[in-house]
């Protein structure tokens, strides 16, 4: 669960980035500068953390004074097999080396839900681990190693577990909200497997960014799941994007090729960990997803 270790919002002097060129970096940096918070966002370009010379960067750059939001890892679309696995954990590795000779104000570490089983459902953070994947293996083994170096040099570790995120930005085109907006606007259909039935919680990454920043401005540890707490079927995100397009959108049906399961978050400890946090609807979401890939689509022509 999260505990604050500050009892009224203050803004961090400064947050080191972790990841910052990606699609919840990039949003989360944006952010940040919305809220007049000094920031420095790091790509494996300036700074690879599956690299031994990692460690020796991170200490010039961060600072006892700092922030540390670490959302750096190879996600499933860029390989799902062992080599990227022993990659990601190299980054925990030279993550945890780096602490263990200097330290920071606070660490976030951006995990996922991917580290619960497939099918725990009511999620909360009381679920137990039982990772289906090596994603899900990486984000746990990860988690454990922040925990004992953090536990060890004292410092604050605020872990969150996001669900599956959408949003304009996003490149990873996994099944859900981002295929499916794209694939209508550029095929005028959307495929689901089977009938749609199963039932998910879709999150908009502006609210990830938000509760992130909570964390940040309150100086909290612990883990946090992070999601809308109304989870819907594919059949009925498909219908509603249909809906938002107001064109002819065909809905098509796949064979089936993974067993059905549900998902369903109780966010009971979110609301609790910061009571005027309210999620985005998925209709809101949807909108201004739409909108924001239209008015990028109209700056390319």
């Amino acid at each position: 669960m999260m505990q604050h270790l500050r009892t009224s919002p203050v803004k961090p002097k400064r947050v080191v980035v972790l990841g910052g060129s990606g699609f919840v970096g990039t949003d989360l940096v944006q952010h940040l500068k919305h809220l007049d918070i000094e920031t420095i966002s790091l790509s494996s370009m300036d700074v690879d953390l599956a690299e031994a010379r990692s460690v020796a960067a991170l200490r010039r750059i961060v600072s006892e004074r700092d922030t540390m939001v670490i959302i750096s890892a190879l996600t499933p679309d860029r390989g799902k097999d062992v080599g990227t696995l022993i990659r990601n954990l190299k980054m925990g590795e030279h993550l945890s080396a780096f602490l263990e000779g200097a330290t920071c104000a606070h660490i976030v570490y951006v995990s996922s839900d991917a580290v619960y089983s497939e099918d725990a459902n009511p999620v909360r953070e009381t679920t137990c681990c039982s990772p289906a994947t090596f994603h899900g293996i990486m984000h746990l083994v990860r988690e454990r190693m922040l925990a004992a170096v953090a536990q060890k040099q004292g410092i604050a570790l605020a872990v969150v577990r996001p669900c599956a995120l959408y949003g304009a930005d996003d490149t990873h085109n996994s099944y859900g909200p981002n295929r499916f907006l794209r694939i209508s606007a550029a095929e005028g259909r959307i495929a689901l497997f089977g009938n749609g039935e199963e039932i998910r919680d879709h999150l908009y990454i502006g609210d990830l960014s938000r509760v992130i920043g909570l964390c940040l401005a309150y100086r909290s540890k612990g883990v946090l799941n992070v999601a809308t707490g109304k989870a819907v079927s594919f059949f009925e995100l498909a219908q509603m994007i249909c809906e938002l397009r107001k064109n002819d959108v065909l809905i098509e049906r796949l064979p089936r090729v993974t067993p059905i399961t549900h998902r369903h978050f109780d966010i009971g400890a979110l609301l609790r960990a910061f009571p005027l946090f309210r999620p985005t609807s998925l209709r809101t979401g949807l909108t201004e997803t739409l909108n924001r890939m239209a008015g990028a689509s109209s700056g390319r022509n």
